[in-house]
Protein backbone atom coordinates (compact mmCIF):
# COMPACT_ATOMS: atom_id res chain seq x y z
CA UNK A 1 0.00 0.00 0.00
CA UNK A 2 1.46 3.58 -1.08
CA UNK A 3 0.60 6.73 0.37
CA UNK A 4 1.51 10.46 -1.38
CA UNK A 5 3.83 13.03 -0.53
CA UNK A 6 2.53 16.42 -1.15
CA UNK A 7 5.16 19.16 -1.17
CA UNK A 8 3.84 22.50 0.10
CA UNK A 9 5.38 25.82 0.25
CA UNK A 10 4.02 27.78 3.63
CA UNK A 11 5.76 31.44 2.18
CA UNK A 12 7.52 33.50 3.58
CA UNK A 13 5.82 33.41 6.63
CA UNK A 14 3.00 35.20 7.51
CA UNK A 15 0.58 32.27 7.71
CA UNK A 16 -2.15 33.72 5.67
CA UNK A 17 0.56 33.89 2.57
CA UNK A 18 -0.18 30.12 2.37
CA UNK A 19 -1.93 29.03 -1.06
CA UNK A 20 -5.93 27.99 -0.87
CA UNK A 21 -4.80 24.95 -2.58
CA UNK A 22 -2.02 24.44 0.02
CA UNK A 23 -3.88 25.43 3.04
CA UNK A 24 -6.93 22.31 2.22
CA UNK A 25 -3.35 20.07 1.40
CA UNK A 26 -2.44 20.41 4.86
CA UNK A 27 -5.55 20.12 6.27
CA UNK A 28 -5.76 16.99 4.97
CA UNK A 29 -2.32 15.57 6.04
CA UNK A 30 -2.10 12.15 7.82
CA UNK A 31 1.62 13.23 8.52
CA UNK A 32 3.36 16.96 8.61
CA UNK A 33 7.39 17.37 8.12
CA UNK A 34 7.97 21.10 8.62
CA UNK A 35 10.72 23.54 8.14
CA UNK A 36 11.92 25.61 11.27
CA UNK A 37 10.71 28.92 10.16
CA UNK A 38 7.44 27.77 8.82
CA UNK A 39 4.79 29.33 11.37
CA UNK A 40 3.50 27.19 13.83
CA UNK A 41 0.05 28.81 13.80
CA UNK A 42 0.33 27.22 10.01
CA UNK A 43 1.08 23.81 11.30
CA UNK A 44 -1.69 23.93 13.57
CA UNK A 45 -4.04 23.69 10.49
CA UNK A 46 -3.16 20.42 10.19
CA UNK A 47 -5.74 19.06 12.73
CA UNK A 48 -5.38 15.80 12.51
CA UNK A 49 -2.03 15.30 11.83
CA UNK A 50 1.01 13.61 13.91
CA UNK A 51 3.74 17.00 12.95
CA UNK A 52 7.54 16.47 12.89
CA UNK A 53 9.79 19.61 13.02
CA UNK A 54 12.64 18.81 10.21
CA UNK A 55 14.04 22.31 9.82
CA UNK A 56 17.68 23.37 9.16
CA UNK A 57 18.82 26.25 10.81
CA UNK A 58 23.00 27.83 10.27
CA UNK A 59 24.87 26.76 13.02
CA UNK A 60 22.10 24.59 15.16
CA UNK A 61 21.86 21.01 14.94
CA UNK A 62 19.31 19.95 12.34
CA UNK A 63 18.18 16.79 10.60
CA UNK A 64 19.95 15.51 7.39
CA UNK A 65 18.35 15.58 4.03
CA UNK A 66 19.09 12.28 3.23
CA UNK A 67 17.08 11.65 6.64
CA UNK A 68 14.32 13.65 5.50
CA UNK A 69 14.18 12.06 1.76
CA UNK A 70 14.36 8.70 3.82
CA UNK A 71 11.46 9.80 6.36
CA UNK A 72 9.01 10.47 3.36
CA UNK A 73 9.62 7.96 1.71
CA UNK A 74 9.10 5.66 4.55
CA UNK A 75 5.83 7.07 5.61
CA UNK A 76 4.11 7.43 1.77
CA UNK A 77 4.71 3.50 1.67
CA UNK A 78 2.77 2.87 5.22
CA UNK A 79 0.01 4.75 3.12
CA UNK A 80 -0.45 7.84 4.51
CA UNK A 81 -1.30 11.26 3.39
CA UNK A 82 2.34 13.18 3.50
CA UNK A 83 2.77 16.65 3.83
CA UNK A 84 6.30 18.31 3.49
CA UNK A 85 5.51 22.01 4.77
CA UNK A 86 8.45 24.07 3.04
CA UNK A 87 9.26 27.91 3.84
CA UNK A 88 8.51 29.98 1.02
CA UNK A 89 8.21 27.65 -2.33
CA UNK A 90 9.68 24.38 -1.95
CA UNK A 91 11.96 24.97 -5.39
CA UNK A 92 13.61 28.02 -4.60
CA UNK A 93 16.89 27.60 -2.45
CA UNK A 94 14.74 25.38 -0.62
CA UNK A 95 15.83 21.51 -2.38
CA UNK A 96 12.63 20.92 -3.20
CA UNK A 97 14.20 19.58 -6.53
CA UNK A 98 16.25 17.03 -4.37
CA UNK A 99 12.94 15.52 -2.52
CA UNK A 100 10.92 15.08 -5.47
CA UNK A 101 13.87 13.47 -7.13
CA UNK A 102 14.41 11.27 -4.35
CA UNK A 103 10.66 10.37 -4.12
CA UNK A 104 10.22 9.85 -7.88
CA UNK A 105 13.36 7.40 -7.75
CA UNK A 106 11.06 5.32 -5.11
CA UNK A 107 7.80 5.43 -6.89
CA UNK A 108 5.79 7.86 -4.59
CA UNK A 109 3.15 9.74 -5.93
CA UNK A 110 4.00 13.06 -5.28
CA UNK A 111 2.49 16.75 -6.02
CA UNK A 112 4.10 19.97 -5.74
CA UNK A 113 2.08 23.21 -4.79
CA UNK A 114 3.93 26.33 -5.22
CA UNK A 115 4.86 28.84 -2.21
CA UNK A 116 5.32 32.95 -2.38
CA UNK A 117 8.68 32.84 -2.10
CA UNK A 118 10.51 35.51 -0.11
CA UNK A 119 12.79 36.50 -2.71
CA UNK A 120 9.61 38.35 -4.10
CA UNK A 121 7.41 38.83 -0.77
CA UNK A 122 10.13 40.34 1.33
CA UNK A 123 10.59 43.39 -1.39
CA UNK A 124 6.93 43.89 -1.65
CA UNK A 125 5.66 44.14 1.25
CA UNK A 126 8.88 46.78 1.66
CA UNK A 127 7.49 48.75 -1.12
CA UNK A 128 10.11 47.45 -3.29
CA UNK A 129 9.33 46.16 -6.90
CA UNK A 130 12.11 44.16 -8.25
CA UNK A 131 11.17 45.52 -11.93
CA UNK A 132 10.38 48.62 -12.41
CA UNK A 133 10.49 50.70 -16.14
CA UNK A 134 13.32 52.75 -16.53
CA UNK A 135 15.26 51.15 -13.40
CA UNK A 136 15.33 47.52 -13.62
CA UNK A 137 13.93 44.93 -16.17
CA UNK A 138 15.28 41.97 -14.63
CA UNK A 139 15.90 40.60 -11.28
CA UNK A 140 18.50 37.65 -9.94
CA UNK A 141 18.32 35.71 -7.21
CA UNK A 142 21.31 33.87 -5.51
CA UNK A 143 21.89 32.08 -2.07
CA UNK A 144 24.61 34.13 0.23
CA UNK A 145 25.43 30.84 2.34
CA UNK A 146 28.93 30.63 0.69
CA UNK A 147 30.90 32.44 -1.87
CA UNK A 148 30.70 29.12 -4.32
CA UNK A 149 26.74 29.85 -4.24
CA UNK A 150 26.74 33.41 -5.16
CA UNK A 151 30.25 34.73 -6.67
CA UNK A 152 29.77 32.77 -9.94
CA UNK A 153 26.93 34.69 -10.49
CA UNK A 154 27.55 38.63 -9.35
CA UNK A 155 30.70 38.20 -11.33
CA UNK A 156 29.03 38.11 -14.22
CA UNK A 157 26.65 40.95 -13.70
CA UNK A 158 27.16 44.14 -15.45
CA UNK A 159 26.87 46.89 -12.74
CA UNK A 160 23.54 48.32 -11.78
CA UNK A 161 21.59 46.77 -15.06
CA UNK A 162 19.70 44.45 -12.49
CA UNK A 163 17.99 44.15 -8.85
CA UNK A 164 20.09 41.63 -6.77
CA UNK A 165 18.28 39.53 -4.68
CA UNK A 166 20.40 37.42 -1.84
CA UNK A 167 18.87 35.11 0.59
CA UNK A 168 20.88 33.50 3.70
CA UNK A 169 22.76 36.00 3.02
CA UNK A 170 22.65 38.29 6.61
CA UNK A 171 26.24 37.03 7.37
CA UNK A 172 27.98 37.29 4.30
CA UNK A 173 26.31 40.75 3.68
CA UNK A 174 29.73 42.88 3.39
CA UNK A 175 31.53 40.09 1.37
CA UNK A 176 29.25 39.98 -1.09
CA UNK A 177 28.91 43.98 -0.91
CA UNK A 178 32.84 43.99 -1.19
CA UNK A 179 32.72 41.90 -4.65
CA UNK A 180 30.10 43.56 -6.24
CA UNK A 181 32.03 47.15 -5.37
CA UNK A 182 35.14 45.48 -6.61
CA UNK A 183 33.21 44.77 -9.78
CA UNK A 184 32.16 48.34 -10.95
CA UNK A 185 28.49 48.63 -8.84
CA UNK A 186 28.79 52.93 -7.71
CA UNK A 187 29.47 52.81 -4.15
CA UNK A 188 25.46 54.86 -3.71
CA UNK A 189 23.70 52.10 -5.27
CA UNK A 190 20.37 51.49 -2.43
CA UNK A 191 20.58 48.26 -0.68
CA UNK A 192 17.98 46.86 1.65
CA UNK A 193 17.81 44.33 4.25
CA UNK A 194 14.73 43.04 5.45
CA UNK A 195 14.43 40.55 8.22
CA UNK A 196 11.39 38.21 9.31
CA UNK A 197 9.46 39.79 6.31
CA UNK A 198 5.95 39.46 7.17
CA UNK A 199 6.04 38.62 10.56
CA UNK A 200 5.35 40.62 13.23
CA UNK A 201 9.42 40.77 14.31
CA UNK A 202 10.11 42.02 10.84
CA UNK A 203 12.93 44.58 10.51
CA UNK A 204 14.26 46.92 7.26
CA UNK A 205 17.37 48.62 7.29
CA UNK A 206 18.23 51.06 4.32
CA UNK A 207 21.36 52.26 2.86
CA UNK A 208 24.07 51.69 0.49
CA UNK A 209 26.34 49.16 -1.41
CA UNK A 210 28.75 50.85 0.42
CA UNK A 211 27.63 51.14 4.07
CA UNK A 212 26.62 47.34 3.38
CA UNK A 213 30.81 46.19 2.81
CA UNK A 214 31.42 47.53 6.42
CA UNK A 215 30.05 45.84 9.71
CA UNK A 216 26.47 47.69 9.48
CA UNK A 217 24.58 47.57 12.76
CA UNK A 218 21.71 45.14 11.67
CA UNK A 219 19.87 43.70 14.68
CA UNK A 220 17.69 40.46 14.49
CA UNK A 221 18.61 36.84 13.85
CA UNK A 222 15.58 36.47 11.35
CA UNK A 223 15.78 34.78 7.68
CA UNK A 224 17.04 37.94 6.12
CA UNK A 225 16.16 39.12 2.34
CA UNK A 226 18.89 41.26 0.88
CA UNK A 227 18.12 43.84 -1.79
CA UNK A 228 20.58 45.44 -4.09
CA UNK A 229 19.74 47.77 -6.68
CA UNK A 230 17.77 51.21 -8.18
CA UNK A 231 14.78 50.10 -7.50
CA UNK A 232 15.11 49.92 -3.24
CA UNK A 233 15.03 53.50 -4.10
CA UNK A 234 10.99 53.39 -4.28
CA UNK A 235 10.96 51.62 -0.65
CA UNK A 236 7.59 53.18 1.24
CA UNK A 237 9.22 54.29 4.50
CA UNK A 238 7.38 53.42 7.67
CA UNK A 239 8.07 53.52 10.98
CA UNK A 240 9.59 49.56 11.21
CA UNK A 241 12.62 50.85 8.88
CA UNK A 242 15.42 50.95 10.93
CA UNK A 243 19.16 53.00 9.58
CA UNK A 244 22.51 53.20 10.56
CA UNK A 245 22.86 57.33 9.55
CA UNK A 246 26.56 56.73 10.28
CA UNK A 247 26.67 53.92 8.05
CA UNK A 248 25.01 55.97 4.74
CA UNK A 249 21.63 54.47 5.79
CA UNK A 250 18.35 56.68 5.14
CA UNK A 251 15.71 57.00 7.62
CA UNK A 252 11.83 57.65 7.56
Amino acid sequence: MSGRVTLIGAGPGDPELITVKGLRRLQAADIVFYDALVSLELVAFAHHARRFPVGKRAGSHSVRQEEINRLLIRWARRGLNVVRLKCGDPFVLGRGGEEALALAAAGIPTEVIPGVSAAVAAPALAGIPLTHRGLASACVVVSGHAPSAYAPVLVGLVPGTVTVVVLMGLRTRAEIARLLLERGWPRETPVAVLISASTAAAQQWLGTLESLAWPAAIEGDGPATIVIGAVVSLAMHGSRVRADVSLGGTSA
